[in-house]
């Protein structure tokens, strides 16, 4: 085997030395040179918003000792702009100037780091007169019921329609806001959600964020009842004779409803003048009453032979 020489630790004392001394010499001299911060935009006009994201890092060339410099560099200090002074160039194009800011911006730089030059020497933003609208709101529903139920009634959106306000050229596209998706299976009772608005963008602010979405839910069942019907246009002339004088009505309802259906709550119609236009031998019967609690209604038979007699 092969005997290296161990290195003394007299050596490697006197290299950290060495090297913390030219650290700490070269990093007390002054330096020029550009820092980049982020910048926030504060105090925009209440009546204004920003339409686009403007320019979120500004370069400043300073003057400090490496020490500072290096810490500027790693603590990110997010520099405020002022926003409440603006020039306007078009319609919604807005500016201003940063040497009108040097002053403020140098306070909030670490003690001892001298402001030289901000390279950017003009800051634009697009802005937009803030405006109102109420627009409904779109819900996103996949529900699947236990076999043999459904909605009683219709499905409830609370509130149905929202206000948001926006800038002004932006509001006016927009028709609805869609809602975050509501996914339900097997549902066989009552039920109330919460879902939360899909927000567009940072630019729009919104009366409420979220939705409630409610439905009454019952078991259905079938039922049938002979209904007789009547016959209308019929000429005074002719003597019509059909062979049932009623016709089986068969329906679905939910069985807290049941109770309420009866004879009277239908009502059955012929209408002799649309099988003579169409040179039929038979009527067509059509309910032309049923509750509005019932979910589906259908007629046997559906034609209904007739004969006449002048």
């Amino acid at each position: 085997m092969k005997n290296f020489k161990k290195i003394p630790k007299t050596f490697i004392s006197f290299l950290v030395a060495s090297f913390l001394i030219w650290f700490l010499i070269t990093f007390s001299k002054e330096y020029t040179t550009v820092i980049t911060y982020a910048v926030n935009y504060k105090n925009i006009p209440q009546n204004k918003l920003l339409q686009e994201t403007p320019i979120n890092n500004i370069d400043i060339t300073v003057k400090a000792s490496g020490f500072k410099i290096l810490r500027s560099k790693f603590k990110n200090k997010k520099i405020q702009l002022e926003a409440s002074k603006l020039k306007r160039k078009g319609h919604s194009k807005f500016y201003f100037l940063t040497k009108s800011q040097v002053t403020k911006i140098q306070k909030q730089l670490l003690f001892g780091v001298e402001l030289k030059e901000i390279l950017q020497d003009t800051i634009y933003l697009n802005l937009g007169v803030l405006t109102s609208k109420r627009v409904a709101v779109k819900p996103n529903l996949e529900i699947n019921y236990h076999v043999g139920y459904d909605l009683l009634n219709e499905i409830k959106i609370s509130p149905d329609s929202i206000v948001i306000s926006g800038p002004e050229a932006q509001v006016k596209k927009i028709d609805y806001l869609e809602l975050s998706e509501l996914k339900l299976n097997d549902v066989k009772s009552n039920f109330l959600e919460e879902v939360s608005v899909l927000k567009l963008n940072n630019n729009f602010k919104y009366s409420a964020q979220k939705i409630t979405i409610s439905g009454n839910v019952d078991k259905f069942t079938e039922g049938k009842l002979q209904i007789p019907f009547t016959t209308k246009n019929l000429p005074k002339n002719i003597n019509l004779t059909t062979l049932s004088e009623k016709v089986e009505v068969i329906f679905v309802v939910a069985l807290s409803n049941f109770s309420k259906i009866s004879e009277a709550s239908f009502k059955v119609e012929c209408d002799y003048l649309i099988s003579e236009k169409n040179n039929l031998g038979y009527l067509i019967p059509k309910v032309i009453l049923e509750p509005v609690f019932i979910k589906s209604v259908k007629i046997i038979p559906k034609k209904i032979d007739f004969l006449i007699q002048k």
